[in-house]
């Protein structure tokens, strides 16, 4: 479950983050997105999160996740569509010159301190 070590690693920044700003916290949300095709279970990020954050900087503090979908390019019917799942061939013309875009990006987007 490499959700974990994101959980570590996603404390780590936040850590140096509010150092490198000058503040100490507390930390009342911290805001992710997770992109659908980044093999990164949202489920599962949260409860590594619940498991590893207490007794941290980021302790009590609210996750929220957005979760972006990708885009399919066709460059053969140019038919631009989202999707939720790796694809290999355009959903609407079935060509296999496609291009994915986005949908992979792993961030942090914001943190928000307590008053």
């Amino acid at each position: 479950m490499h959700e974990l070590a994101i959980v570590e690693t996603l404390i780590d920044q936040v850590a140096k983050e509010l150092q490198r700003v000058g503040q100490e916290g507390p930390v009342a949300r911290l805001e992710l997105s997770v992109g659908r095709l980044s093999g990164v279970n949202c489920e599962s990020l949260r409860f590594a999160f619940k498991m590893i954050a207490s007794g941290t900087i980021l302790d009590n503090t609210e996750l929220w996740i957005e979760e972006p979908k990708a885009v399919c390019q066709c460059r053969a019917c140019q038919a631009k569509t989202e999707i939720d799942d790796l694809v290999t061939q355009c959903p609407r013309c079935q060509s296999g010159d496609i291009v994915i875009e986005g949908g992979r990006d792993l961030t942090l987007q914001s943190i928000d301190l307590e008053d």
